[in-house]
């Protein structure tokens, strides 16, 4: 008897384990790589860029037809329109390979809350893929633009985006998690990175956009957008968005041009970059302390200078400090003064300093930040000069 039960109970598990109930094959899914959301009237019109599997393979020669297909559609909701998408498609739309999102401007001019509440509550959605802002076009428009040497324009956005970040610092990877809490807090506010169509449109959705050396139509970060709760506020121009992100220790390596103290300039490459924001109550006042630690190489020469001196590093180092402290001090201007927005979080700093006395605060806190006193510290330090000591050029004039 113990031996029948035992033959049934193992029978009956097998029926609870089984997993391919829900089974869905690769050849019956279209694979969505980049998602585009937009606002047209009073509908949301949702694009999709579908891998052709057939075209990216390295194993199989190309027939030239395009490696992606966009899809579009409309929709009351986020939701319905994807659905109503499979009135289009092939094959149903599969996002778990999601890399990048692209929301068009005016929808981020009316709010982010609305679309990303499907993203976030669809189980077929990772929270790890990043959101831009379409700046000056819709998301419709740059998901259709073709993209040379990446040949999925996802991996083109997503790439250029990461590389951008790490050796330029004008742009912000924002994964949807992050965006969803900023959202969420009551003490920060929202950025995104824009990305704007360079040439004709129209030009982009065409194969010989890719087939010439001089690419007609490309796809170009702009800045960094600044939102005000879930709503567009204005964008950052490139160089106020590098600044930000030396006061939001998020500068990997970028490149700063001094003027050499008589005539030309001289390049350095930064290549380190720590700022640490610490909120201050003194005497009850709130204020902000923001200490930016730099370290960097000599890239290119133009000038008489003489780098052999200790003095005259030190002169660079001043130089560089000052040019920094300048930079950031006009840029934090603009986002106090004209945005009124704290994107750098100098509430979640003066929180945890004294939670009690931000809370006595907090619900006041967006009349005082907009006045309230930030000391920025800058220290830089030069290591290396370069394979050459002395500008070249220098010596051939003497």
């Amino acid at each position: 008897m113990s031996k029948i039960k035992m033959i049934l109970l193992l029978l009956i598990l097998t029926l609870l384990l089984s997993g391919c109930w829900s089974k869905r094959e690769l050849n019956e899914l279209a694979i969505v790589v980049a998602l585009g959301i937009d606002k047209i009237d009073d509908e949301y019109e949702i694009s999709i860029q579908v891998v052709d599997p057939s075209e990216i393979s390295s194993k199989q020669p190309s027939s030239g037809r395009s490696p992606v297909v966009t899809y579009h559609a409309k929709g009351k909701s986020v939701f319905e329109a994807i659905r109503r998408m499979t009135t289009l498609t092939p094959r149903k739309p599969y996002f778990s390979h999601l890399q990048i999102v692209v929301i068009g401007q005016k929808l981020a001019e009316e709010g982010l809350n609305e679309p990303l509440d499907f993203i976030a509550r669809d189980h077929e959605f990772r929270n790890d893929f990043d959101v831009v802002m379409s700046y000056q076009t819709t998301a419709k428009e740059v998901l259709n633009v073709l993209t040379p040497i990446e040949k999925m324009p996802a991996n083109k956005l997503l790439n250029s985006i990461k590389v951008s970040e790490k050796s330029w610092g004008s742009t912000l990877t924002v994964n949807t998690d992050e965006l969803l809490n900023t959202l969420s807090s009551k003490e920060k506010s929202a950025v995104l990175s824009a990305v704007e169509i360079e040439g004709d449109p129209k030009l982009g959705i065409d194969q010989t956009n890719v087939e010439r050396i001089k690419t007609p139509v490309i796809l170009k970060y702009s800045g960094i957008a600044v939102f005000k709760e879930d709503k567009l506020l204005g964008l950052l121009s490139e160089e106020e968005s590098i600044y930000f992100n030396f006061l939001n220790n998020k500068i990997e390596s970028t490149v700063v041009v001094l003027a050499c103290p008589d005539k030309g300039d001289l390049t350095t490459e930064i290549t380190q970059s720590k700022a640490k924001i610490k909120g201050i109550f003194e005497k009850g006042t709130p204020k902000i302390s923001i200490k930016i630690n730099v370290t960097q190489n000599i890239g290119e020469v133009n000038c008489a200078i003489n780098l052999t001196q200790n003095k005259t590093i030190e002169y660079i180092d001043k130089l560089t400090e000052d040019h920094i402290k300048e930079q950031t001090e006009k840029t934090l201007n603009i986002i106090q003064k004209s945005y009124k927005l704290d994107i750098l979080g100098f509430g979640e700093a003066l929180h945890r300093e004294n939670p009690k006395k931000w809370k006595e605060m907090q619900k006041e806190w967006s009349t005082i930040y907009p006045e309230i006193t930030v000391d920025i510290d800058v220290t830089v330090n030069t290591q290396g000069l370069g394979t050459i000591q002395n500008s070249l050029l220098n010596k051939s004039k003497e």
